[in-house]
C-alpha cells in the first residue's frame, strides 16, 4: 500500500508541475490518478498500460522537472515490476532521448532507469534492445560534455550491467554458480605459506577442469548467451582499439574495455570452460589481443605505455594461464614465455615488478604451479616452463648481490617482509625519482621474486602433504623401507617437481639467508627450509634432502676460529666444563642462529624416520649447540616480538638457551616414537660421530682436541638419552649401545674412559630400573616368578646381557680404573636396583669372589661395598638357591687379609644373613619345639614357663605366618655353613677378626636359639660352641707371652717410633685370652637364654661338668682376666634361673663348691680380684635364690664368706695400719652382708649370722663373755656346718646331708673360737652394717642377740680413751644410738609384758644398756681426752654426738613406756647425774682450768634431770606412764641433792674468793639452776616423795595447784644466796622466793591483811 501512496503521490507532483503549461499532462495525470485508486498492487498496474503511459509522456515533453519526475516514476515501476515487457520498447528509446539532455541530473535518472531494467524482468531478451541499452551507458561515458560523475556513474552502470548481462548468460545455459577465482589477486599481508593454503581449498569443477576434462564442454548456446557473445566480441574490438559494431560505438578507453575483460575473464571461467564459443572466442580474439598487446613496443607514447593498461593486460595474461591452462595450452606457453622474457629486458623497474606479481601470483598458488609442471615440465613435447620461471625469479635474487645499492636493497627487503609480518601492505610509489624510491623498487623486485620461490617450496610442501594423505606416499611416521618407485601422479609430480627445481631454489634462498639479518625474512626462508626438507625426505630424495641439511645447518652455530685454536691446547682429561671455562671469546648466537637450530629441531622430529644416514649433519650441529650451551662466555641476542607464538611465549620466562637445551633434548626424548630402524640409525649416526672424534682424541693432540671430546661426549649423553626412551624396546638396542661403550673404554685417553663407564653406569641402571623389571618384581611377589614361555626367556637374555659387560670389563682390562669402575657399576645397581634382579646373581657372585682374592686394596672395598648392599638390602630378593654361594662370597671377604674394617663387617653381615635365614624361613612343627621346655615342680615356677612358652609360640605362629621360600633342612644347612664360616674366623690370626666372629657366634646364637631345633643345638654345642673354648683356650695357653712392638709410625733422632700398646694387650697370649672372654661370656648369655632347653639335650651333665673344669683351672692358671669371665659364666647362669625354679640343686652345689675352692685354695694377695667376685656372686646368688636355701645351705654359705672374711682380716691387718684402708675383699664382704638377711623360713639363721658379725668387733674377755651367756641359754642356737654330697647316676640327682656341730663364735663351750680379731677399720666398715641387719631382725631374735651386740658396741665405744682420733667409737655410738631410738624403744611398744620373750632375756639387756652408759658416759663424756690430729670441726661434733647420747638416753629411752626394771632406771638416771655433777664437785681452781665442752656436757646432764622431773599438764598428761612416774620420782629427789650441792658450793667459793670474780663456769651453772628451778613444774606423784612434813603436804595438796612444793626443800639455801654478790643471782633468787611464798598460799594473806 506505501508503494500506491508513493505513486499517487508523485502524480499529484506531477499534475502540479504540469498544470499551467502542459495541460494535457495534467489532465492525464489526474485520469491516472483516479485510475490508480481502482488498482490494488503493481500486478495490475502492470497490467494497465494507463500508469505507465503517463509517465512516458511527462518525459516527452522533454523539461528537466517533468523528466525527473517522470523518470523517477518509471525507475519505480520497473523495480516493482509494475512495468509489462511490451512496454520495454517505448522506455528505451525514451531513455537514449534522455540521454542526450545536457541535465546532469537527468543522465543520472537516466543510468538508474537503465541499470533497474537489467536488474528488473524487464531485462533485454533481443539483440537491438540489449545494445541500444548498454549504447546508451556507452555514449554518456564517451560523451565529452558529461561531467565526472555521470562518466564514472556511466562505467559503473555498464560494468554491472555487463556483470548481469553474463550472470543471465551463466542461468540460462545452466552453468555452476560458482566461481572459480576472483576479480582480483591474494593479498600479500598474509604470508607466503597461507596464501599457498588458500590456493588449495578450490572447487573440484576447477580440478577437474585443470586436468583438461572434456566431457562438460557444448556446443550449443541461448539466446541469452548469444547476447553475451556479441558483447563480449564487441568488448575484445574496443579493447583492441576498434569499433563496436553490434554496440554502434565507434570507440571507447582501451584500459576500461581491458578492465572489463579482465572482470570477466576472472569471474565466469565456467563460461569459457563449458561454452565452446565462448572458448574460441577466448582463444582466437582475447588471447590474440593479449598476445598485440604483450608484443607492444614499449617506447611508445600513450594509453598502451601506462602502467595501469600494462597492469591490466598481464593480469589478463595472469588469469588466462591460472584459469585456462589445461584448455589454452599453446596461448599459455607463449604467454609464459613471454613473461619470462619479460624478466630479462631491460624495462622500468616497476614494469619489471608488475612481471614478478604476476610469476609471483603462480608459485603461491599450488594448483596454478601444478597445472602448469604438468603440462609444460613434465611433457616432454613443451617447454620447462616452470623451471624457466624459477629461474628467472632466481636470477632476480641474485642480481641483489651486484646492485650499488646491494646492502639498502638488501635491509629495504627486510623491511618489507617485516611490515608484512606485521600486517602492513607495501605498496609502489608511482614516483621513482628519487634514490629512496629506486632502493625500495628493487627492494620490492627482489622480495616478489623471494616469495615466488618460497611459494614453489610451500606448493612442493603441500601436495606432497596431499600425496601422503591420498596413500601415495607413506607418512614420515611410518617406518622408512626401500621400495620400488613411486607411481601415483602426485607423488611422481612431486619428486619431479624437487629435482628440477631444488638446485636453484637452494642456491637463491641460502644467498639471502647468508646475506640477510632480517628477522621475518630469515624466519620466512627457514619456513620454507622446513618444508622442502621435509617434503625431500618424504619423497626420500637424499641429495636434495642433504643439500638443504647441509646448507641450513652452515646458519645454526659457528664457533670462532681463534676460540677453537685456544681449546685445542686444552688437556683431554678435562671436563667439558673446564674446556671452555678458560675460552675468553665470546660466542653469540643471533637470531638467525636460533631461529635455524629451531627450524632443524623441527626437521629433525618431522624426518626422524627416514633421515637414515642424514643424522650425521643434524648430529654434528646439535653437538656444536651443546658446546655453545655449556659455554660460559656463550650469549644470544634479543629477539624481536615478530617471531612465532613459542618464542614468544617462552622468552619472558626463559633463555633461549634453555629453550634451545630443552629442544635437543625433546630431539632425543621422542625417540620413543620412531621405528626401531629409525631408532638404530640415529644410534648408528651417533657411534660413527663418535668414532669419528675418537681418534683424534685418543692421542691427546690436534687442532681441535676440546670439540672432539665434545663430540664424544655429546654422542655417549645422546645415546644413554635413546635408551632411557626406548625401554621397551631396549633388547634391540642394547648390544648397539654398549658395544660402543665397551670399545670407548678400552681407549688409551683416560677422559674417555671415565666418560664410557659412567654411561655404562647410567645404562645398566636405567634398564635395571625401567617398568619392565618392576612388573616382573611384581609377578615374582605375587607368586608368579616363574619363566613362563617366551617372556621368561627375553627377560633372562635381557638380565644377562645387561649385566655381562660388567665381568666383561673387570676380566678382559689390566687398566686399574677400568676394574674399580666396573665394581662402581655394580655398586650402584645392586643399590638402585638390587631387588629387580633375578638370573644374573651367579655372575654377580663370581665376579665379587674374584675381587675377594685381588691384592689392591681399593678394589676389595669397591666390591665389599657390593656385598654389604647385597647383605643389608637384597636378601629378601635372592633366589634361595643362591643363598649359599652369598654366604660364601661373604665369608671370603672376612677371611681377606687385605683391609681390615672389612673383614670385621663382613663378619657382622653374615649375623645379618643368619637373621634374614631364621626369620624369614619356616620352622618345624610345634611339638617339636615344646620339648625344649624345662619341667619344674613349683607352682610359681610352672606359670613363669607357661608364659615362657606362649611368648615362644607366638614367635613360631610368626615365623610360620611367613611365606616360606625354602624347607627347614635347607634352611639349616646356611646356618650351618654360617656356623662353619665364623668357626673358622673365630682362629684368624687377626685379634679383630677372631673377636668379632666369636661375638657374631654367640649372638646368633642367643638372639635365635629359640628357632633352632634339638639336633641343630646339639650341632652347635658339641660342634661349634665347646670345640672353640678348647681351641681358644689351647691358643692362650700356648702362645708367645713376649711383648709385641706397635706399628712403626716413623723415625725421630734415627730411632724407630712405634704405635703404644697397652699393657694388657702387648703379646699375643693376652690377646687370646681376650678372645677367650669373649668364649666365655658368650657361653654365659646361652646359659642364662637356654639353661631350660639346654639341660634337656643328651649329655648336657656332661658338657657342665666340664665346663665346671674348665673354670676351675681358668681361675688357679689363667689370668685374671679369664678368671673373672669363668666365674661369671657360672654366676649369670646360676643368677638367672634359681629365682624361676630352672636351677637344680646339683647345679646349684656344683657352683658353691667352685666357690669354696676358689676362697680356700687363691691366695689372697693373687685373687683378691677374684674373691670380690666370689662375694658378690655368693651374695646375688642368695638373693635370687633364697627359696632354695635351707639352714644347713645357709649356715655353709656364712662359713664361705667368714673364711674369706677371716682369710683377709688376719692377713691384711698390717697393710691396713700402714696404709690406713681396708683390704677389697673385705669392702666387698661390706657390700654383700646387707644381701644376706635371712629369709621368712630362715628366721633361725638370723642369730648365727650377727654372732659371726660380732667376733670382728672389739669385745671383752671370754670370762666375762661366759658370764653373761648364761642368762640367755634358753634362746642360743648353735652354729652348724652342713655338708651336702649330690651324686648324678643317669641324670638323676640325690643328695646326702651330713650334720656336724660346728662351736659358735660365741659359745662358751670353745673358747678357742672366741678370737677377737683386732681389725679395727674393717668394724669401722662393719658396725652400720650390723646395726641395718640388727634393726631387719625380728623382734624375738632382736632380745636374744641384742645384748651381744650392745656390749660389743660398748667395748667399741670404749675406744675412745686409747685412740680418740678415730672413727671406731663414733660409729659405735652411732650405732647405738641407733638401735636404742630404732630397736629397743620400738620393741618394748611391739613386744610388751605379755610377750613371749622370757624376763631374764630383757633384764639382760637392760643390764647392758646401762653398763654402756656408765661407762661411756661417766668415762668417756665431758673429758678432757688427748688429741694431737682433731680439729675443731671434729671436736665440735664430738661434743654434739655427746649431746646425742644424753638427749637419746633422756628423751627417747627414760621417757619412753620401756619395760627396765626399777634398779635399771635407777642406774640410767644415776649415771646423768654424776655426770651433772663434774663442776660443782670440782674445787674452784679446778673449775678454772676445765674445758668449756666439759661444763657444757656437765650443765647437759643437769638439764635431762631438769627434763626427767618435770610435768607438762598439756603434752604428758596422756603419755605419764608408770615408768614415767617412776623415772621423775628417782630424778627429783637426785636432782634436789644436786642443786643444793650446786647452791652451796657456789656460796662457799664466793665467800673464799672475795673480791675475785668467780669462774664462769661457776657462775653460768647456778645461774642455769636457778632458771630451770623458776621453770620447774611437778606431777604430783612426783611431789609426793618429797621429804616434806605431812601437815605441809596436806596444806599443799588443798590449796596449791601450782605443785612447785620442790622449792620448800631448798628454801634455806636460797634465803642465804640473798646477800650474793652476784646481781643476777640475787635477782633470779628473789623470783624464786616470790614463787615460794605462792606455794605456800602466803600471798593471800599479806593481800588480806
Amino acid at each position: 500500500m506505501a508503494f500506491m501512496a508513493v505513486l499517487e503521490s508523485d502524480l499529484r507532483a506531477l499534475s502540479t508541475e504540469a498544470r499551467r503549461r502542459y495541460p494535457a499532462v495534467k489532465d492525464a495525470a489526474e485520469h491516472a490518478i483516479l485510475k490508480l485508486r481502482t488498482l490494488s498492487s503493481p500486478s495490475e498496474i502492470s497490467q494497465n498500460e494507463d500508469i505507465v503511459r503517463i509517465f512516458l509522456m511527462a518525459c516527452e515533453v522533454k523539461t528537466v522537472k517533468l523528466s525527473v519526475i517522470g523518470l523517477s516514476c518509471l525507475h519505480k515501476l520497473i523495480s516493482h515490476d509494475a512495468v509489462a515487457p511490451s512496454v520495454l520498447n517505448e522506455i528505451l528509446p525514451t531513455l537514449r532521448d534522455h540521454a542526450e539532455m545536457s541535465d546532469e541530473s537527468v543522465q543520472l535518472k537516466t543510468l538508474q532507469t537503465i541499470l533497474i531494467i537489467f536488474q528488473s524482468q524487464l531485462h533485454p531478451q533481443s539483440e537491438e534492445n540489449m545494445a541500444q541499452a548498454l549504447g546508451i551507458c556507452l555514449r554518456l561515458l564517451e560523451n565529452n560534455r558529461s561531467s565526472d560523475s555521470v562518466r564514472n556513474t556511466a562505467a559503473a552502470t555498464f560494468r554491472q550491467a555487463v556483470a548481469l548481462v553474463f550472470d543471465h548468460v551463466v542461468l540460462a545455459e545452466s552453468l555452476p554458480a560458482e566461481k572459480f577465482g576472483s576479480g582480483s589477486y591474494i593479498s600479500r599481508t598474509s604470508s607466503v605459506t597461507d596464501d599457498v593454503s588458500r590456493s588449495m581449498n578450490n572447487s573440484e569443477l576447477e580440478h577437474n577442469f585443470a586436468f583438461g576434462k572434456p566431457s562438460l564442454t557444448r556446443e550449443t548456446t541461448t539466446s541469452a548467451g548469444k547476447l553475451g557473445l556479441r558483447l563480449l566480441e564487441d568488448l575484445t574490438a574496443l579493447a583492441a582499439g576498434g569499433s563496436a559494431c553490434w554496440l554502434r560505438v565507434n570507440s571507447i578507453q582501451r584500459t576500461f574495455a581491458l578492465d572489463i575483460l579482465e572482470f570477466i575473464l576472472s569471474n565466469y571461467v565456467a563460461m569459457f570452460k563449458i561454452l565452446v564459443s565462448y572458448e574460441q572466442a577466448l582463444q582466437h580474439q582475447i588471447c590474440s589481443l593479449l598476445m598485440t598487446s604483450l608484443r607492444t613496443n614499449y617506447e611508445l607514447e600513450g594509453e598502451m605505455g601506462e602502467p595501469y593498461f600494462r597492469r591490466l593486460v598481464l593480469r589478463s595474461v595472469g588469469h588466462i594461464i591460472r584459469l585456462y591452462s589445461s584448455s589454452l595450452i599453446t596461448e599459455c606457453e607463449v604467454f609464459l614465455n613471454m613473461l619470462i622474457k619479460l624478466t630479462f629486458l631491460d624495462l622500468p623497474l616497476w614494469h619489471r615488478i608488475l612481471v614478478l606479481e604476476i610469476l609471483r601470483g603462480f608459485c603461491v598458488e599450488a594448483r596454478t604451479l601444478r597445472n602448469l609442471f604438468q603440462n609444460f615440465d613434465m611433457h616432454p613435447k613443451n617447454t620447462n616452463i616452470v623451471d624457466g620461471m624459477i629461474k628467472a625469479l632466481a636470477r632476480v635474487v641474485s642480481s641483489a648481490q651486484f646492485l650499488e645499492t646491494s646492502e639498502e636493497s638488501l635491509a629495504a627487503v627486510a623491511g618489507m617482509f617485516s611490515s608484512k609480518a606485521n600486517g602492513i601492505e607495501w605498496s609502489l610509489d608511482n614516483d621513482a625519482s628519487n634514490a629512496a624510491v629506486l632502493v625500495a623498487s628493487e627492494a620490492h623486485a627482489i622480495s616478489l621474486a623471494i616469495e615466488g620461490l618460497l611459494g614453489v617450496v610451500f606448493t612442493v610442501a603441500s601436495l606432497t602433504d596431499e600425496a601422503v594423505d591420498t596413500g601415495e606416499l607413506e607418512s614420515p611416521r611410518c617406518d622408512y623401507v626401500p621400495s620400488t618407485k613411486h607411481t601415483g601422479k602426485t607423488a611422481v609430480l612431486c619428486i619431479s617437481m624437487v629435482d628440477s627445481l631444488w638446485l636453484t631454489i637452494l642456491d637463491a634462498l641460502s644467498l639471502i639467508l647468508a646475506r640477510s639479518q632480517g628477522e621475518a625474512l630469515v624466519l620466512e626462508i627457514l619456513k620454507g627450509y622446513q618444508a622442502f626438507t621435509q617434503a625431500c625426505g618424504v619423497l626420500h630424495a637424499v641429495e636434495p634432502l642433504n643439500s638443504f641439511l647441509a646448507s641450513l645447518c652452515k646458519f645454526t652455530i659457528n664457533f670462532p676460529i681463534e676460540l677453537e685454536r685456544r681449546s685445542s691446547v686444552q688437556s683431554p682429561g678435562s671436563k667439558r666444563s673446564d674446556l671452555i671455562s678458560d675460552q675468553r671469546d665470546s660466542i653469540v648466537l643471533t637470531p638467525k642462529n636460533v631461529q635455524a637450530l629451531r627450524t632443524l629441531f623441527n626437521i629433525a622430529h618431522r624426518l626422524h624416520n627416514v633421515l637414515g644416514p642424514s643424522w650425521v649433519l643434524v648430529l654434528e650441529t646439535l653437538s656444536a649447540l651443546d658446546r655453545a650451551i655449556h659455554s660460559p662466555h656463550a650469549t644470544t641476542q634479543e629477539v624481536s616480538t615478530f617471531v612465532p607464538r613459542l618464542t614468544k611465549a617462552s622468552s619472558g620466562q626463559y633463555s633461549d638457551f634453555s629453550i634451545l637445551s630443552s629442544l635437543n633434548s625433546q630431539l632425543f626424548e621422542s625417540s620413543a616414537l620412531m621405528h626401531i630402524s629409525a631408532v638404530k640409525s640415529l644410534l648408528s649416526a651417533l657411534c660413527q660421530l663418535s668414532h669419528q672424534c675418537m681418534i683424534d682424541a685418543s692421542s691427546g693432540f690436534g687442532p681441535t682436541i676440546s670439540q672432539k671430546i665434545g663430540n664424544i661426549s655429546f654422542s655417549i649423553e645422546r645415546m644413554i638419552s635413546i635408551l632411557v626412551n626406548n625401554i621397551h624396546r631396549v633388547e634391540s638396542l642394547w648390544d648397539q649401545v654398549v658395544g660402543h661403550f665397551l670399545e670407548l673404554a678400552d681407549n688409551s685417553n683416560q677422559h674417555l674412559r671415565n666418560m664410557a663407564l659412567d654411561a655404562l653406569d647410567q645404562s645398566i641402571c636405567s634398564v635395571l630400573g625401567s617398568e619392565q623389571f618392576e612388573d616382573h618384581v611384581m609377578s615374582r611377589s605375587d607368586g608368579n616368578s616363574q619363566d613362563v614361555g617366551s617372556e621368561g626367556t627375553e627377560l633372562r637374555s635381557l638380565e644377562s646381557a645387561v649385566i655381562s659387560p660388567l665381568r666383561i670389563l673387570y676380566s678382559s682390562s689390566e687398566s686399574f680404573d677400568v676394574r674399580s669402575g666396573s665394581l662402581k657399576i655394580l655398586l650402584h645397581v645392586l643399590e638402585r636396583c638390587g631387588e629387580k634382579l633375578r638370573y644374573s646373581w651367579p655372575n654377580i657372585f663370581e665376579l665379587l669372589r674374584l675381587v675377594a682374592d685381588a691384592s689392591e686394596k681399593d678394589l676389595v672395598t669397591l666390591g665389599f661395598q657390593s656385598v654389604r648392599v647385597i647383605m643389608n638390602d637384597g636378601l629378601s630378593t635372592i633366589p634361595p638357591d643362591y643363598l649359599n654361594v652369598c654366604i660364601d662370597v661373604t665369608g671370603a671377604y672376612g677371611a681377606q687379609k687385605t683391609e681390615l674394617n672389612i673383614s670385621l663387617t663382613a663378619i657382622g653381615l653374615l649375623w645379618t644373613t643368619t637373621d634374614f635365614i631364621v626369620k624369614g624361613f619356616p620352622l618345624g612343627p610345634v611339638e617339636e619345639k615344646e620339648k625344649g621346655i624345662v619341667e619344674v615342680n613349683s607352682v610359681s615356677n610352672k606359670i613363669h614357663v607357661e608364659k615362657r612358652e606362649e611368648q615362644t609360640d607366638n614367635i613360631y605362629d610368626d615365623v610360620n605366618n611367613h611365606s616360606p621360600s625354602v624347607n627347614v633342612v635347607d634352611r639349616d644347612k646356611l646356618v650351618i655353613n654360617v656356623f662353619l664360616l665364623l668357626q673358622k674366623l673365630g682362629a684368624d690370626e687377626r685379634p679383630e677378626v677372631r673377636n668379632s666372629a666369636i661375638r657374631t657366634l654367640f649372638q646368633i646364637l642367643g638372639g635365635h636359639g629359640q628357632k633352632l631345633s634339638k639336633s641343630m643345638w646339639e650341632d652347635c654345642l658339641w660342634n661349634y660352641v665347646f670345640p672353640t673354648l678348647d681351641r681358644v683356650s689351647h691358643m692362650a695357653a700356648t702362645s708367645s707371652k713376649d711383648e709385641w712392638q706397635g706399628k712403626e709410625l716413623g723415625t725421630q733422632g734415627g730411632k724407630a717410633v712405634h704405635m703404644l700398646i697397652h699393657h694388657s694387650r702387648n703379646t699375643a697370649q693376652k690377646q687370646w685370652d681376650e678372645t677367650l672372654v669373649l668364649v666365655l661370656g658368650g657361653i654365659a648369655r646361652l646359659l642364662r637364654s637356654f639353661f631350660p632347653f639346654l639341660r634337656t639335650l643328651n649329655n648336657f651333665w656332661s658338657g657342665w661338668e666340664s665346663l665346671i673344669v674348665f673354670v676351675k683351672n681358668s681361675i688357679f692358671n689363667g689370668s685374671t682376666e679369664v678368671s673373672l669371665a669363668a666365674m661369671n659364666c657360672l654366676q649369670i647362669t646360676v643368677l638367672g634361673h634359681c629365682s624361676k625354679g630352672n636351677l637344680p640343686m646339683a647345679y646349684l652345689v656344683s657352683v658353691l663348691d667352685v666357690y669354696e675352692v676358689v676362697l680356700q685354695k687363691t691366695p689372697t694377695d693373687v685373687g683378691s680380684t677374684i674373691h670380690k667376685e666370689v662375694l658378690h656372686g655368693l651374695g646375688e646368688l642368695y638373693v635370687q635364690a633364697q627359696l632354695m636355701f635351707d639352714e644347713e645351705m645357709y649356715t655353709r654359705l656364712l662359713v664361705i664368706i667368714g673364711l674369706a672374711m677371716k682369710q683377709t682380716a688376719t692377713t691384711c691387718d698390717n697393710c691396713e695400719s700402714e696404709f690406713g684402708h681396708g683390704p677389697h675383699v673385705l669392702r666387698t664382704v661390706l657390700e654383700v652382708l646387707p644381701m644376706l638377711c635371712p629369709a621368712e623360713h630362715l628366721s633361725s639363721m638370723w642369730l648365727i649370722l650377727q654372732r659371726e658379725l660380732l667376733q670382728y668387733l672389739p669385745g671383752p674377755d671370754s670370762s666375762s663373755q661366759n658370764e653373761e651367756d648364761g642368762a640367755g641359754t634358753g634362746n642360743h642356737i648353735p652354729d652348724v656346718r652342713v655338708k651336702v654330697k649330690y651324686e648324678a647316676t643317669n641324670g638323676t640327682f640325690s643328695a646326702t646331708v651330713q650334720k656336724a656341730e660346728v662351736p659358735s663364735p660365741t659359745s662358751g663351750s670353745a673358747p678357742a673360737a672366741t678370737v677377737n680379731i683386732p681389725n679395727y677399720l674393717f668394724a669401722e666398715k662393719l658396725i652400720p652394717v650390723l646395726v641395718d641387719l640388727m634393726l631387719k631382725a625380728p623382734a624375738a631374735k632382736k632380745y636374744i642377740i641384742l645384748p651381744e651386740v650392745i656390749q660389743r658396741l660398748g667395748r667399741s665405744m670404749t675406744r675412745r680413751r686409747d685412740d680418740p682420733d678415730s672413727s671406731l667409737w663414733r660409729l659405735a655410738v652411732e650405732g647405738f644410738n641407733r638401735i636404742l631410738v630404732g630397736g629397743v624403744s620400738k620393741l618394748a611398744l611391739e613386744c610388751g609384758l605379755d610377750s613371749k620373750i622370757s624376763k631374764p632375756a630383757r633384764l639382760r639387756m637392760w643390764k647392758e644398756i646401762a653398763d654402756v652408759y656408765e661407762i661411756f658416759l661417766v668415762g668417756y663424756c665431758g673429758r678432757a681426752l688427748p688429741s694431737n690430729s682433731l680439729s675443731a670441726v671434729s671436736l665440735k661434733d664430738d661434743e654434739s654426738l655427746e649431746m646425742t647420747i644424753v638427749n637419746i638416753l633422756s628423751e627417747e629411752i627414760l621417757k619412753s613406756p620401756i619395760d627396765a626394771p626399777t634398779e635399771i632406771l635407777q642406774r640410767l638416771v644415776s649415771t646423768l647425774d654424776r655426770c651433772a655433777s663434774r663442776t660443782c664437785s670440782l674445787p674452784v681452781e679446778s673449775v678454772e682450768l676445765m674445758p668449756l665442752h666439759c661444763s657444757r656436757f656437765s650443765l647437759k646432764c643437769l638439764q635431762a634431770l631438769f627434763s626427767l622431773s618435770s610435768f607438762n599438764d598439756e603434752s604428758e598428761m596422756e603419755n605419764w606412764s608408770f615408768t614415767r612416774s617412776e623415772v621423775s620420782k628417782i630424778a627429783i629427789m637426785l636432782l634436789m641433792t644436786r642443786c643444793e650441792c650446786i647452791l652451796n658450793r657456789f656460796l662457799i667459793d664466793e665467800n673464799d674468793l672475795g673480791d675475785r670474780p668467780l669462774p664462769t663456769a661457776r657462775l653460768t651453772e647456778v645461774s642455769f639452776v636457778l632458771h630451770e628451778l623458776a621453770h620447774l613444774v611437778i606431777h604430783a606423784d612426783t611431789a609426793s616423795v618429797l621429804p616434806l612434813y605431812p601437815h605441809l603436804k596436806t596444806g599443799l595438796a588443798e590449796g596449791n595447784p601450782r605443785k612447785r612444793s620442790h622449792l620448800l626443800l631448798l628454801f634455806p639455801s636460797l634465803c642465804e644466796l640473798v646477800v650474793s654478790r652476784e646481781a643476777k643471782v640475787r635477782e633470779s633468787v628473789q623470783v624464786l622466793l616470790k614463787l615460794i611464798a605462792k606455794e605456800l598460799t602466803l600471798e593471800k594473806v599479806i593481800t588480806g591483811s
